[in-house]
């Protein structure tokens, strides 16, 4: 298996890893997720879907506080 980042061999075994591990490439260290066995398929886990997962739940209380303030 090739990190989809780098390109660099990824030693895995299908039989040794499960649907939504976290993997991370000993080459270039970016963090994978395992979305698929059989064969396995690997989705980069990249910084900025973090940070927006976080912005997004920020927004989501700076709107229940306005509403709030509202009442």
């Amino acid at each position: 298996m090739k990190c989809p980042e780098c390109d660099a061999d990824i030693d895995l075994d299908e039989d040794e890893v499960e649907e939504g591990e976290i993997l991370s490439c000993p080459e270039c260290d970016v963090e994978m997720e395992v979305v698929q066995i059989h064969p396995v398929q690997l989705n980069v886990i990249s910084e900025e879907e973090e940070e927006e997962e976080g912005e997004e739940e920020g927004e989501e209380k700076a709107v229940g506080e306005v509403e709030e303030d509202e009442e």
